[in-house]
């Protein structure tokens, strides 16, 4: 009875007891017999890794989670050991504003892409799709127009030649615009590589820089506007000289029979000479007015009247140039005295 009563008293939690007592001590039951608390097998373990991981090296703070641990502990900030490793753990270094110190603020690459994409299939068609059946003709007006060959009683066509002329001054026009208005202060790529080798490849040339432009522009002092370039780009003896000659070009083109136009419409059709440089004309005149308007807004906003007439090709912009304010008269931001840093 005695041995039956121990074995029952091992199924259940609370043990029962004896009926008889055999003796004044009490025998524990073994510990291995013994139910653990029910609490005790329903909390769940913790994690013997921490929730992150700091690593330190060389100066750089790096910040990992841990994927162990899947409990919601609420998280301390790390521990940083100097301004500049805070500063770039919190972003403020401005890396993603193409360099200099945009308050972290990222920049949004969407348009720049877009423009790489036109630009790249546009190089493509240049290269490899544009009509290209009259090669030593192309090579006879190209010396003709550079006055490499002489006068054989061949008359050039008026368009053409027009045309020839205009694209000498979208370079000087262009320089005018983006010098110093468009320059880049997030950005160490200058604009003058770029003008400059617009003089060879017109808007071919000068869309890589629209991709890499990162505004806004840096402020101008008032000893460069006396300095080379800016005092020859902000003269208005420069500005009225191009509006003088390129109001006569075009006038000249424009004077032209419906006969003149007609041929040069055939030798756009099959002259790659002629059909490349005349989607470089169409391009130099589409984004002429974007410039227009960030030159406009960077001297304070005044003649915007202007701005709609800068879609004329050539003539619009020019106007503008002529009649914009002047650089030194443009409201700026004065630099922080040594009280206020």
């Amino acid at each position: 009875m005695i041995t039956s009563s121990n074995i029952i008293s091992c199924n259940f939690s609370l043990p029962l007891k004896p009926r008889f007592s055999l003796s004044t001590s009490s025998i524990p039951p073994p510990k291995s017999l013994i139910p653990p608390p029910l609490n005790s097998i329903f909390r769940p373990k913790p994690s013997k890794t921490p929730s992150f991981f700091i690593k330190q090296n060389k100066g750089h703070l790096q910040l990992r989670r841990s994927s162990l641990n899947t409990e919601k502990t609420p998280q301390n900030p790390p521990v940083i050991s100097s301004s500049s490793e805070e500063k770039e753990l919190l972003g403020d270094g401005g890396s993603g504003g193409g360099g200099g110190g945009g308050g972290g603020e990222e920049r949004d690459w969407t348009t720049s892409f877009l423009l790489f994409a036109f630009w790249a299939g546009l190089m493509y068609y240049v290269f490899f799709l544009a009509p290209n059946q009259t090669p030593t003709t192309d090579m006879y007006f190209l010396k003709k127009l550079l006055n490499l060959k002489g006068d054989d009683g061949f008359v050039m066509n008026q368009v053409l030649v027009s045309e020839w002329y205009i694209m000498g001054l979208w370079p000087l026009i262009y320089s005018m615009l983006l010098i110093p208005s468009a320059r880049s202060s997030k950005s160490k790529i200058p604009v003058w590589p770029f003008v400059v080798l617009s003089c060879f490849g017109g808007a071919y040339a000068l869309i890589p820089y629209f991709i890499l432009w990162n505004p806004p522009a840096p402020l101008v002092e008032e000893s460069e506007l006396r300095k080379w370039p800016l005092n020859f780009l902000e003269s208005k003896l420069t500005a009225g000289v191009t509006m003088a000659a390129g109001l006569a070009i075009v006038v000249y083109a424009l004077s032209s029979g419906g006969d003149v136009w007609k041929e040069f419409y055939q030798y756009f059709q099959g002259s790659k000479f002629i059909h490349v440089m005349s989607i470089d004309f169409s391009l130099l005149s589409t984004f002429a007015p974007f410039w227009v308007y960030n030159d406009m807004t960077a001297r304070g906003g005044k003649s915007s009247w202007l701005v709609p007439l800068s879609v004329i090709p050539l003539v619009g912009p020019a106007l503008y140039l002529l009649l914009r304010p002047s650089l030194s008269l443009a409201p700026t931001t004065p630099k922080p005295t040594s009280d206020e840093k």
